[in-house]
């Protein structure tokens, strides 16, 4: 029998999917050797702290499509009215092997069923924004997008896809690992036979977190669950996922969060003690103005949910959509 790691006890206790969430991943990212000057690009959160809830998958469409490990720098070049990818130096040009192989790849990666991506920033293959362009003469753009990244996107649009840069951004992280787990949880919902009861306890259970993130979004994916049982299954599943993971994409501000944390406190007015409210209304507040992060209002509301038995805020992914362990409300 294999013994249970530390991690895995963590996993089991935490209330997250027990299944295995893959994300796929620019190599480079985990410590592998197969950049172009030979070495990597090792991303201690990814591997370090990201890595204890998932595993990776690694790709490098620049090794895959055979050039070798240390090999000559290629970059996006602008070449007839069309954006190229090309090695400046010997001026061969990968474009075709490498739309080919992206193609491919997509597909095989689309059969794994992968809950999110991490690509690596500034990469004329795996960019996902504002990678340089150069033109045939003058000053480069940061206009581009890798051309496998550009794959990836087209191809999979549902996928949770982030940069490791933007990953440095606490709001930007919380944003893409909140995704991730959504996704796992959408597709959950939609791989099983599944009846429009089972979409709307979903959506229920949802509404709070898509309030925070995309008020709009929110408000449409509303009207569209309650007239579900006038749409066919299937366009009505793909339009939910489409709209859902649209407004989970849509960055969770202060305002927002403020917004759904006086909503959940509302709950709260008849059956708290006067003493429990002004202490709820005083960490909102302090969240607000910036003198507290949000797990300290969360973690409030999550114990007067436990006191005061209050049914449908104890069933909101809203408090908590990811493991606590990754410490995402800890620093927004």
């Amino acid at each position: 029998m294999t013994a249970k790691t530390d991690d895995a006890d963590e996993r089991e206790g935490s209330g997250f999917p027990e299944e295995e969430i893959l994300i796929g991943v620019s190599a480079c990212l985990l410590g592998a050797k197969v950049r172009y000057d030979g070495q990597h690009k090792l991303d201690q959160y990814v591997t370090g702290v990201l890595g204890r809830f998932v595993r990776f998958v690694p790709v490098c469409p620049e090794v895959d499509i055979g050039l070798g490990t240390p090999r000559e720098t290629i970059r996006l070049a602008e070449k007839d009215g069309e954006v190229r990818l090309v090695a400046p130096k010997s001026g061969a040009d990968h474009t075709e092997a490498m739309r080919r192989y992206a193609a491919a790849k997509c597909e095989a990666l689309a059969g794994l069923n992968l809950s999110g991506y991490i690509l690596k920033k500034d990469s004329p293959t795996c960019g996902m924004e504002r990678v340089r362009v150069y033109p045939a003469s003058g000053v480069p753009s940061r206009s581009g997008r890798g051309l496998f990244a550009q794959a990836l996107m087209e191809n999979v649009p549902l996928l949770p896809v982030e940069e490791e840069g933007r990953l440095n951004d606490p709001w930007l992280r919380e944003n893409f690992v909140e995704r991730v787990f959504a996704y796992v949880r959408l597709r959950r919902l939609f791989s099983t036979p599944w009846k429009v009861g089972d979409l709307v306890a979903f959506h229920t259970r949802e509404k709070l977190l898509l309030l925070a993130h995309e008020p709009k979004g929110y408000t449409a994916l509303g009207r569209l669950v309650a007239s579900a049982k006038g749409h066919p299954r299937s366009a009505l599943a793909m339009e939910y996922q489409l709209r859902f993971m649209g407004s989970m994409a849509k960055i969770a501000t202060v305002k927002k969060h403020v917004n759904v944390l006086q909503h959940m406190a509302g709950y709260f007015k008849r059956e708290a003690a006067a003493e429990d409210r002004r202490e709820l209304e005083q960490a909102v507040e302090d969240y607000r103005r910036g003198a507290a992060p949000l797990i300290v209002p969360v973690t409030l509301l999550r114990h007067f949910v436990r006191r005061y038995a209050v049914p449908y805020l104890a069933g909101q992914t809203y408090l908590e959509p990811s493991p606590k362990e990754l410490l995402l409300r800890n620093h927004v």
